[in-house]
């Protein structure tokens, strides 16, 4: 699954091609993808898109309705579409003549200062969801609701607290998402190891020097992997069909029983929170 690096990579590159672009039609061709409190993307004619960001792992399209043909959504005005990739999920624009895809699962038609373009939601696996809602109706979903503060913007006595009385291991807190927003299996590792962190040790246990280090640690990777465009194991491309390098950095996910990059012992692969995790047995005791 992407994770933030990957997310806010594919927004950086989607934002050129679509900011201040309008909605002339939006065709959903899988129902399956639309999140259950979503309106139906139908209703998005006429919808500009002033700007994209990301909050966690999620891409998040701000729109103005000003010019909105369904009456009723002008007079909400502002809205917003979030995207959740998940596993295969693609965001790509495309010439205003392409046709969609063998899967394809939305289609929204663009036109504005750059010309005409046709923005394209592709998911293999199907996992992907699609949230179309007035900025005030987010609070209603649960993941919404519950998401941690973005690490990047962290600080170290925030990231303290988000630690303290957690009973559980370090790898599980990083990946829960009401702990922190937008990491996954990938950085967790890579930020543990980067640390001389153990990923089964107790959260709760960490010193503040130790907090510190991980937070500043989990910064740098994930900076670090941005700089690189993000990490693309399999399917991970960004809004220009581009893929990333990070994966050609990694110290410890997806080495397992090679040598350590820092005391070349033989790296350990175990099971933390469900997850296959790589560690070094000598770095992080």
């Amino acid at each position: 699954m992407p994770e933030l690096p990957e997310v806010e990579t594919v927004v950086r590159t989607l934002r050129p091609h679509v900011q201040y672009q309008t909605v002339t039609r939006a065709v959903l061709l899988r129902t399956s993808c639309l999140h259950g409190l979503s309106l139906p993307v139908e209703r998005l004619t006429g919808f500009c898109i002033t700007d994209v960001h990301r909050r966690g792992k999620l891409i998040v399209f701000e729109l103005d309705g000003t010019h909105a043909q369904d009456t009723a959504l002008r007079a909400v005005h502002a809205m917003r579409l979030v995207v959740h990739l998940r596993m295969t999920g693609r965001l790509m624009t495309w010439p205003a003549d392409a046709a969609p895809h063998a899967y394809t699962r939305c289609v929204f038609d663009l036109v504005g200062p750059k010309g005409a373009s046709r923005l394209f939601f592709d998911d293999v696996r199907a996992f992907g969801r699609v949230l179309l809602c007035p900025e005030g109706m987010l609070s209603q979903w649960k993941y919404w609701r519950s998401l941690g503060p973005e690490p990047l913007e962290m600080t170290a006595p925030d990231f303290a607290a988000r630690l303290t009385g957690k009973h559980a291991s370090l790898k599980a807190v990083l990946l829960d998402q009401k702990a922190v927003a937008g990491v996954g299996n990938i950085y967790a590792d890579e930020c543990l190891f980067a640390a001389r962190l153990h990923p089964l040790r107790t959260a709760s246990s960490l010193s503040a020097a130790e907090c510190a280090r991980l937070l500043l640690c989990l910064k740098d990777v994930l900076r670090r992997s941005i700089a690189q465009c993000g990490s693309s194991i399999r399917d991970y491309r960004d809004a220009n069909g581009n893929v990333g390098a990070f994966q050609n950095s990694f110290a410890v996910y997806g080495r397992s029983g090679q040598p350590c990059r820092h005391c070349g012992h033989l790296l350990q692969r175990l099971r933390v929170a469900g997850r296959t995790t790589v560690c070094c047995p000598c770095c992080q005791q």
